[in-house]
């Protein structure tokens, strides 16, 4: 996973968590939010996701390897 993807699903967990926590997403909408923002977050900083494997997809850059 590269950084530019571990960013945007960073800020995206932010995000949810802020709209949940102020009320403006509620209910099992907000709830899927929440849960979507933390399996964001935990993917993030385990640096992959399992989804990209079997489609073989790759974020990382050549610089990110190093």
């Amino acid at each position: 996973m590269g950084a530019t993807d571990k960013i945007i699903r960073i800020v995206a967990a932010i995000i949810f968590a802020v709209l949940y926590i102020s009320g403006t997403v509620t209910g099992t909408f907000g709830v899927v939010l929440l849960i979507l923002g933390g399996i964001f977050l935990l993917t993030s900083l385990m640096g992959t996701c399992p989804l990209y494997m079997p489609f073989g997809v790759n974020t990382c850059s050549i610089k990110d390897k190093k």
